[in-house]
């Protein structure tokens, strides 16, 4: 019973982390970091590295805290927590940064109704190039619309 349980807080970790990245995403980067998430949104640079890279670094702080806590001072919800938000940590740069912006090229097409949305909703946030006005800041949730539409597209 005790593993249902810790499975139960990494899958729960892994689901709230979606909600602290829109959060975060839509106060913080469009907020008071937006000097480092600017360039993510203009792309006045040739660098392969942005400075919005720095949020992997600030991400992954509170999951290696956890991973310590739990590994070393034999804490278990903390090392769940931690494999949760390290779990998420992995997804988002697999979607986000391979799948959604091709810095590494691959993963490029797919006829998947769920990619073809979250693709698309990135792209919309996208398209504002300045923080005031953005849309769809989620990662692996996005409107219901693009779902929708991307369901549509696959039926024509």
């Amino acid at each position: 019973m005790e593993t249902l349980g810790n499975i139960g807080i990494v899958i729960g970790t892994f689901l709230a982390m979606e909600g602290v990245a829109w959060l975060t995403h839509k106060y913080i980067m469009h907020g008071i970091f937006w000097f480092l998430h600017r360039d993510h949104h203009q792309k006045d640079h040739d660098d392969f590295l942005e400075r919005n890279d720095f949020f992997f670094l600030i991400f992954a702080i509170p999951g290696i805290v956890c991973l310590a806590l739990g590994n070393f001072y034999n804490y278990p919800i903390a090392l769940h927590v931690g494999i949760g938000i390290t779990l998420y940590g992995i997804c988002y740069f697999l979607v986000h940064d391979i799948f959604i912006h091709q810095r590494f090229k691959i993963f490029r097409n797919t006829d998947n109704w769920y990619f073809k949305a979250i693709r698309r909703a990135h792209k919309m946030h996208h398209k504002h190039l300045n923080k005031q006005h953005g849309e769809c800041f989620g990662m692996l949730w996005v409107p219901f619309k693009y779902f929708m539409e991307s369901k549509k597209t696959k039926a024509a």
